[in-house]
Formats: C-alpha cells, sequence, structure tokens
C-alpha cells in the first residue's frame, strides 16, 4: 500500500492550494485519512481528519479555511486550502488508516511541500 501526495507549491499570502492524496495498493477498505503538517524545527501536528462516514475534524488554525473532503471510489483525500497564512508554510504529509484483508495499519505519504510567502 502506498500514498502518493501532489498539489503542493508556492503561493502569495492570502491565495490558495488544492493538496491530493492518493492511496494505491490491495486496499480492502480506508477508515480515517487525514493531513498532518511539519514545519521545520517543529512537531508534526494534526490539521485536518475525515472518517469513512465523511465525519471532519480540524486544527483551530484551519477552521473556516480549509476544507477537507475525500473521494471514496478513488481511494483519495484532498485538501482545500484558502486564505493561506506564511504560518501555514510547511511539509504536508496524507495520512490514512488502511485494512488490506484482515489487518488495518496506519500509513503516511512523503510529503508535500506549501510555502506561503507574505
Amino acid at each position: 500500500v502506498q500514498l502518493q501526495a501532489s498539489g503542493g507549491g508556492l503561493v502569495q499570502a492570502g491565495g490558495s492550494l488544492r493538496l491530493a492524496c492518493s492511496a494505491s495498493g490491495r486496499i480492502s477498505s480506508i477508515n480515517v485519512m487525514g493531513w498532518y503538517r511539519q514545519a521545520p524545527g517543529k512537531q508534526r501536528e494534526l490539521v485536518a481528519t475525515i472518517s469513512g462516514d465523511g465525519t471532519t475534524n480540524y486544527a483551530d488554525s484551519v477552521k473556516g479555511r480549509f476544507t477537507i473532503s475525500r473521494d471514496n471510489a478513488k481511494n483519495t483525500v484532498y485538501l482545500e486550502m484558502n486564505s493561506l497564512k506564511s504560518e501555514d508554510s510547511s511539509i504536508y504529509y496524507c495520512n490514512a488508516y488502511i485494512r488490506v484483508l484482515f489487518r488495518s495499519n496506519e500509513y503516511w505519504g512523503q510529503g508535500t511541500q506549501v510555502t506561503v510567502s507574505s
């Protein structure tokens, strides 16, 4: 099983970016999917998660600006980021709990860089 993230880049403050992360491999089902971020010298922090039934959870710092969604048919999770701030600059990692046959494991994507210039 692999998670492949895409969509990062350089954007001006106030701008928008959309991240995507697709899971591939011998997947039986996917439970929670989410996005985390880690800036240099800081711990990795939760950005947003979405459960299989569509229930979402956001960090306070991104509420009202970011939207997480998923396409279960494509095994893909998205993160729409609006009104970006310089403090949103970070490496963004996708995360998913994926069941392969009778075993569920946590998987991480490779990370995608988001840089917001002020």
